[in-house]
């Protein structure tokens, strides 16, 4: 088992890992739209999927995987009424159509619209 850690997503904000590489799987942390670079959250749901997707993609990349081996991921959103438009989004970096379930919750960590988190081939 390997711990994934790369400065191009945000750091962990509590006891957690960043994600782990574990037997030919990548397993991502849920990630919030945090600009890692600012430490700045967008505004709006389409931004914010945005940066969710930018951040799941470096820990991806910083564990020699990429989007296109991503299996499964589970999406969490403030308002489901955000949905259409974080699907608009989330199709751009999805591309291959992974295992997905996505649910609206109570709150996200600071108060952001979405958080994403997945599974992938190393």
């Amino acid at each position: 088992m390997k711990v994934i850690d790369t400065k191009n997503a945000p750091g962990a904000i509590g006891p957690y890992s960043q994600g782990f590489i574990t037997n030919g799987l990548v397993i991502t942390s849920g990630q919030i739209p945090v600009n890692p670079a600012n430490g700045e959250v967008p505004e709006g749901i389409s931004a914010q999927t945005e940066q969710s997707c930018k951040n799941v993609a470096a820990i991806l990349e910083a564990a020699g995987s990429g989007m296109d081996k991503v299996v499964k991921t589970t999406c969490f959103l403030a308002e489901i009424a955000d949905f259409a438009a974080f699907n608009e989004v989330y199709a751009k970096y999805f591309t291959s159509k992974p295992a997905r379930s996505c649910f609206a919750v109570k709150d996200l960590p600071k108060g952001v619209l979405c958080e994403i988190e997945c599974i992938a081939e190393a």
